[in-house]
């Protein structure tokens, strides 16, 4: 299936509804998250923008040459695309970088080694998978895991022709309580081996259940170009 392309308006509108009800879903939660405020609804629809662009461009995320393109989906979503932003956090940019290409028994290298294993499998097996090897310990990154993650996701899924993943009022206490246990979990431990198969078959079922067709726009479905005001902030 080809890839299409992201329809930012509606990841919008899904992301500002789970904005509004998100206090009483957290209250529901296992481990209670911070607020989604605005600048973190900006950021990850620039997260989102990027990933859109990384599509259209055939640049392959998980390639090597390309790699810094997930460290800079990141920076995105903890800074946004602002420089001003960017030189005032430029010391937790430099250890996030050494974090994320240094680390022993994880970092970018992990990622890369365990999806080139598991490329003959489905994209939501892939995509679920490659979603707990950035969440378990230890972390691809220093901060934002779950939404880079979300985005990482959302970049393998339209590469293969699906919907992005975005975070709604329907999914969201089935995401989150999920990755409470991966973040628990060492990539090196007994428990990753035997659990983590189990976890993320399941989590692959529930990305299949939880991507909607309104946040993509295929190449024949008559909706046309993106309304500028929903892009303009990106550049």
């Amino acid at each position: 299936m080809a890839a299409g392309r992201i329809d930012m308006a509606a990841v919008e509108a899904s992301l500002r509804d789970l904005q509004a009800e998100f206090p009483r879903i957290n209250e529901f939660l296992q481990s209670p998250r911070d607020h989604l405020d605005d600048e973190v609804i900006f950021n990850l629809l620039a997260g989102y923008a990027f990933v859109d662009d990384v599509v259209s461009e055939g640049i392959d995320l998980l390639a090597l040459g390309n790699l810094k393109h997930l460290l800079e989906l990141n920076t995105i979503v903890l800074c946004g695309p602002d420089p001003a932003a960017r030189r005032l956090n430029a010391r937790h940019m430099a250890a996030t970088a050494e974090h994320f290409w240094d680390t022993d028994g994880g970092g970018v290298r992990d990622i890369v080694e365990w999806h080139d294993r598991n490329r003959g499998e489905s994209v939501w097996q892939r995509a679920a998978g490659v979603y707990i090897r950035i969440l378990s310990e230890p972390q691809l990154y220093i901060e934002g895991n779950h939404r880079t993650g979300a985005l990482v996701m959302s970049y393998l899924l339209v590469q293969a022709g699906q919907p992005p993943f975005v975070l709604t009022v329907e999914n969201a206490r089935g995401y989150f309580d999920p990755s409470t246990l991966i973040t628990k979990t060492r990539k090196a431990s007994l428990g990753m081996l035997f659990r983590m198969p189990k976890i993320r078959k399941s989590f692959a079922e529930y990305l299949k259940r939880h991507v909607d067709e309104k946040h993509l726009r295929r190449a024949d479905d008559g909706r046309g170009e993106e309304p500028a005001a929903a892009t303009a902030s990106f550049g």
